[in-house]
């Protein structure tokens, strides 16, 4: 975990991570931090992606969830991603670039 502009943001990439699993660590993690952003991208054994960003209610005023997940998703090589702003998922064919995708959420963290 870190603090980005004053959030608590946790962010991770979990190899052998299916798609379908990923909204159920966000919860978790919500729940352990409290209030900030969490962001885990799954690599299925096939190399591809899966995203989900999760965006604390006490935040949704200001962040959405949709926002950190196309630019997540656009690092994986994917395009789009949708949900509302307390979570989103997306998807991307490279799941190699896990670390250039939690990067690209940071930079929108940080207003840029």
């Amino acid at each position: 975990m870190e603090t980005i502009a004053g959030i608590t943001f946790s962010g991770r990439v979990v190899e052998g991570l299916a798609p379908k699993d990923l909204r159920g660590l966000i919860d978790q993690t919500k729940a352990q931090i409290g209030s900030g952003v969490v962001a885990v991208i799954g690599v299925t054994e096939d190399g591809k992606a899966g995203i989900a960003v999760g965006v604390t209610e006490d935040l949704t005023g200001k962040l959405s969830a949709v926002d950190f997940v196309r630019a997540g998703s656009a690092a994986l090589g994917g395009k789009g991603g949708g949900g509302r702003p307390a979570m989103a998922q997306a998807g991307g064919p490279d799941g190699t670039k896990g670390a250039e995708a939690l990067e690209a959420i940071r930079a929108v963290l940080k207003g840029g």
